[in-house]
C-alpha cells in the first residue's frame, strides 16, 4: 500500500467536514418525507414531492457516501448541481451572504469531484 500523504488526510477532513455538516441539512428533509410533509420549495418546477425527494437524496444520501467516501466523485455530482439550484435559483436575487452557505459547500463538493476519496476512502479499499 503506498504511503499515506497530507492530501489524503486534506480529502478526509474535507469529506467529513463538507458532507457531515450537509448530513445536517438533509437529515430535516427526510424527516419531512417520513412525516409525509410535502411542503417544499419548487425551483426548477417540478413540483414540489420531487424536488424535496431529490434534495434529500444529494444532502443526505450522497453526503453520507462522501463522509464514507465512497463513490466520492459520483455523490458529489447530486451535490454539486443542488448547491447551483440553491445558490442561483432559490437565492438567486437574494444578497451575497444568503447564498454564502451554498457557495461555499458548491466549492468544497467541486473539489472533491476533481479529487476523489483519497486513500483513506472506502474508495480504495
Amino acid at each position: 500500500m503506498a504511503a499515506i500523504r497530507n492530501r489524503d488526510y486534506a480529502l478526509l477532513i474535507a469529506r467529513l467536514v463538507f458532507g457531515g455538516l450537509m448530513i445536517t441539512h438533509g437529515w430535516p428533509k427526510f424527516m419531512k418525507i417520513i412525516n409525509s410533509d410535502w411542503g417544499f420549495a419548487d425551483p426548477l418546477g417540478i413540483g414540489a414531492a420531487p424536488s424535496l425527494i431529490l434534495t434529500v437524496f444529494a444532502e443526505l444520501f450522497c453526503a453520507v457516501g462522501l463522509v464514507l467516501g465512497w463513490k466520492t466523485r459520483l455523490c458529489a455530482i447530486p451535490l454539486i448541481f443542488t448547491m447551483l439550484v440553491a445558490a442561483l435559483i432559490v437565492h438567486g436575487s437574494d444578497p451575497l451572504a444568503d447564498k454564502e452557505h451554498a457557495l461555499l459547500f458548491l466549492g468544497g463538493f467541486a473539489v472533491l469531484a476533481f479529487m476523489g476519496a483519497g486513500r483513506l476512502s472506502i474508495d480504495r479499499k
